[in-house]
């Protein structure tokens, strides 16, 4: 049997947690077994329960450090509004909209892991809270928690948005949506 040093099981783990984030993100969880997911990462099915204990372990991981990365991308953008205005434009963006595997955890997944166990609503919630607070601290710096209630309704419009558009079969309607949220999204951070 061969040992890896730690570098090495680390590097593959990461490989599992990437390839599994663009997989679910394109399939959805349930649509995704551990077969496939190995596959994509281009190691055998047996090489996945030396870096996790269960898919739900995987999902759990997965959530915490998508939902990391995008917070760690939105806190990269300029600052305050300007930042903002550019969030709501690339995340209602028709790019955005034909990629899901490269893009959003939340919109690609948010009514699967409504139903998954404890431990990824944990790291789902913690994801959330992140973004949340960088929504907040942009809208009003000075006072981060006065401005929570509209970042909770900036973000939840945001993911409603995109999860209707990718969901209609007519594009120029899917088009409509996406605009519409675009002006809708723009013109709650002019009256916040």
């Amino acid at each position: 049997m061969a040992r890896y040093n730690k570098e090495h099981k680390e590097a593959t783990r990461k490989r599992i947690i990437e390839t599994a984030g663009r997989r679910f993100k394109q399939d959805g969880i349930d649509g995704s077994g551990i077969a496939t997911l190995m596959a994509d990462a281009g190691l055998t099915n047996g090489a996945f329960y030396a870096h996790f204990d269960s898919k739900d372990a995987l999902v759990a991981t997965v959530v915490g450090e998508e939902l990391g990365r995008q917070a760690k991308e939105f806190a990269e953008l300029p600052p305050g509004r300007a930042g903002l205005e550019a969030f709501v434009d690339w995340y209602l963006s028709r790019d955005h909209r034909e990629h899901p595997e490269a893009g959003c955890p939340s919109a690609a997944l948010l009514d699967e892991i409504g139903r998954t166990d404890t431990e990824a609503k944990r790291a789902y919630t913690k994801g959330a809270k992140a973004i949340l607070d960088e929504i907040s601290v942009r809208l009003a710096p000075e006072d981060p928690d006065s401005a929570r209630g509209t970042a909770l309704a900036l973000f939840t419009m945001m993911v409603g948005t995109m999860q209707l558009a990718r969901a209609v079969s007519d594009r120029r309607l899917s088009n409509a949506v996406l605009e519409e949220g675009i002006r809708s999204a723009h013109a709650m951070l002019a009256n916040a």
